[in-house]
């Protein structure tokens, strides 16, 4: 295969790598240990495949790059569009990256229907990398919808308490809000003709969608709903907590890592890039949702007795910063908002998989059973200090980086959005160093706790790479930011040419 040939397979093989690895697993004998090893060998497979991506990616272009495009259903047309550019790229490697650490982590914690778990797991990467290449929008819906099932399944058979009431939650409360955004999708192609998110684009620029100025609001409100439940964005958030506590280790680090930022990618990529006039006007409502969440996902972290729920509560806080850079409209915001997104699966995916070792010796996440643990699990402790510290934003740690630039680009849009984020800085340090002075310092409260096992040699290999990826992104944040800012600026000029023309057309009519 030569590299122009690869060039256009790349995304195809990338994307289908896993479940091809699945679908093989089904042909397996029920023998566990050769199921975990496949599965690990299939997801470090897709992970080297997907560096392709990054290293012959032209960060001097701008567009899509290692696009396959061809006709799929004629009627009605759909086309196997796929496409990356700054925006998606890093996307696509982080889900490969966090998935063999997935793999690990799960282990010796799956022992029940082993082969079912690994295939839901190897199912939901295709499904998540498709989300992020997909160009085609009943493409993109097809893959969206697909991640519904294998992490609802993740969640519901291997979980944890009341995780069937976890799963229902989750699966109904993302899949009535797609509905809307179906029906967005189906209202442009019935004026165009096409799902193609690059055509669509330059048509709505260009004006030719007809009464599309009667329906843009409504189109927008469409795409946003489900876009803001998959975040979650304040109100719509309640989903997330008991999707978190309940889910498995690898189902918690593949939601938080990788499944949110399916609602904030949605909102750059389609909210700002088909509708950016709408975009606009609504931002001010947006941004007060995104500080809401900031603030509320904090103060709610800082008085959870559940490590677990504390962690995710971080991520609504997190989040909000990533829509509050999005709305600012501002190259700063946008970088950082990308940025974020990457940080917080690297540095939230590393804590959840530090919660479920410890959950693996105690098997609770109460704060209260533990305290002391530095002595007996000096290695453990140094690796939960690290992620919190990347996760409450340490200079030269991955979490500084994204919120400085979102907090920059905020204070440009408006000084009081840039104040009242600051202070969601400030109670990230609270809540997460307060959990950690509770789990880890002091005398040893439970004599259970004084026997538990340090990280084995397995533990250690699914964190360094997450610790180093961490330093990695907060010393050198320009090897990602080199291709994130040319795309983030170029969707800022495309946003700033659509609404100009289409203000034009206005006073010309």
């Amino acid at each position: 295969m030569n590299g122009a040939t690869l060039d256009t397979a790349i995304l195809s093989l990338v994307t289908f790598i896993p479940l091809a690895g699945g679908l093989l697993l089904m042909l397996f004998p029920r023998r566990d240990r050769d199921i975990r090893v496949f599965a690990l060998v299939v997801s470090l497979l897709d992970f080297i495949v997907s560096l392709h991506l990054p290293a012959h990616f032209d960060r001097a272009r701008t567009g899509f790059q290692f696009q396959i495009n061809c006709s799929w259903i004629t009627h009605p047309n759909i086309h196997y569009h796929m496409g990356v550019d700054g925006i998606s790229l890093w996307l696509v490697v982080l889900t490969t990256f966090l998935t063999p650490l997935c793999v690990l982590i799960s282990w010796n914690s799956i022992n029940d229907r082993v082969k079912e778990f690994f295939i839901l797991l190897l199912v939901m990467e295709t499904a998540l990398i498709g989300v992020f290449v997909a160009l085609d929008l009943f493409l993109f819906y097809f893959f969206w919808e697909a991640t519904l099932i294998p992490m609802a399944l993740l969640i519901g058979m291997f979980g944890h308490g009341r995780k069937v009431y976890a799963a229902v939650k989750f699966f109904m409360y993302t899949m009535i809000a797609s509905v809307f955004m179906l029906a967005a999708i189906l209202w442009l192609y019935a004026q165009t003709g096409t799902f193609d998110f690059v055509e669509l684009q330059h048509a709505i620029q260009s004006g030719h969608v007809p009464h599309f100025s009667g329906a843009a609001l409504w189109l927008f409100l469409g795409f946003f709903i489900a876009f803001a439940v998959k975040v979650p964005l304040f109100p719509f958030h309640t989903w997330l907590p008991d999707a978190h506590v309940e889910a498995p280790t690898a189902g918690s680090v593949l939601l938080a890592g990788v499944l949110l930022k399916m609602g904030t990618y949605g909102m750059l990529r389609f909210d700002l890039g088909l509708f950016p006039e709408q975009s606009r006007h609504n931002a001010g409502w947006v941004m007060v949702l995104a500080l809401i969440g900031i603030i509320y996902g904090a103060l709610v972290a800082m008085v959870q007795p559940n490590m677990k729920k504390l962690i995710a509560y971080s991520s609504i806080s997190h989040l909000g910063f990533v829509v509050l850079g999005i709305f600012s409209f501002t190259q700063l915001g946008l970088d950082g908002a990308m940025f974020i997104m990457l940080a917080h699966g690297v540095s939230t995916g590393a804590l959840f998989m530090l919660a479920g070792i410890l959950y693996e010796r105690r098997h609770t996440y109460e704060i209260s059973e533990f305290g002391g643990l530095a002595t007996p699990m000096p290695v453990y402790s140094s690796f939960f200090l690290f992620a919190v510290l990347a996760s409450v934003g340490l200079p030269l740690l991955n979490g500084f980086v994204g919120e400085f630039l979102v907090l920059s680009g905020a204070f440009q849009a408006h000084m009081w959005y840039g104040i009242a984020a600051c202070t969601g800085v400030i109670w990230s340090a609270c809540y997460l160093l307060w959990m950690y002075q509770r789990v880890f310092f002091g005398k040893v409260t439970h004599d259970k706790n004084n026997a538990l096992p340090d990280l084995d040699l397995r533990e250690r290999t699914a964190l360094i790479p997450a610790a180093a990826i961490a330093l990695v992104m907060g010393v050198a944040p320009f090897l990602w930011l080199k291709s994130i800012d040319p795309a983030v600026h170029s969707s800022l000029a495309s946003s700033l040419s659509s609404v100009a023309q289409i203000a034009t057309r206005m006073v010309g009519r």
